[in-house]
């Protein structure tokens, strides 16, 4: 199935243009199986998704948050009391918060901006689920670093996502599993057990 696991709208997250609506219709327009939005800092109740799923139900539509943690951006999947996981809070006390809701933890963009990413495993040694290999806010180089990260990392699941803020960008990276996912427990399931090959316009990162 494929899965764009990280986009934003304008309903909850600042830095972003889509309607929550034109995102949805962007993604059956891309051939998506599904999508999780992830806003900053935000979790979508269930009545907000039901709105959307309503106008789409074909597309599987979960909701995620994008954490921002001491150290960087984290998405996190499966997440049931956003409240427990405020702004500034250290990477192993994010994971281990998230495990403990019955969560999965994808590191957002590694290396963005700068992020000594590699120093921050070293030293803090993070319960990492993956990684973000590829999105529309990756350049090569940054896509080229992940490669990287995930021979050194092998137990790391991959993610390719859009990190859409605008409806067209939405599903010009995505994720597609060896798996069947309708919930959030799927999701978290497929996460874990590395079922995901990320991939743009066809093609598949592998290493």
């Amino acid at each position: 199935m494929k899965f764009d696991l990280h986009m934003h709208t304008a309903r909850h997250s600042p830095d972003a243009d889509s309607d929550p609506f034109d995102l949805v219709e962007s993604a059956l327009e891309a051939g998506l199986d599904g999508i999780v939005i992830t806003e900053h800092d935000f979790l979508w109740t269930e009545s907000e998704l039901e709105e959307l799923r309503a106008a789409a139900p074909g597309l599987v539509i979960l909701a995620g948050i994008e954490v921002t943690g001491r150290g960087g951006d984290m998405l996190c999947y499966g997440v049931t009391d956003p409240f427990a996981l405020p702004r500034g809070i250290g990477w192993p006390e994010l994971c281990k918060e998230v495990h403990r809701q019955g969560g999965a933890c994808v590191a957002a963009h590694p290396n963005r901006w700068n992020q000594p990413f590699e120093q921050i495993v070293a030293e803090q040694n993070p319960e990492l689920d993956g990684i973000e290999v590829m999105s529309n806010n990756m350049d090569a180089g940054l896509r080229a670093k992940a490669s990287k990260l995930l021979v050194k990392f092998p137990h790391y699941a991959q993610l390719g996502n859009s990190d859409s803020h605008q409806p067209e960008t939405v599903g010009c990276c995505y994720t597609d599993f060896d798996a069947t996912i309708r919930t959030n427990a799927d999701l978290v399931a497929a996460i874990k057990g590395r079922k995901g090959l990320a991939r743009v316009n066809g093609y598949a990162h592998r290493t």
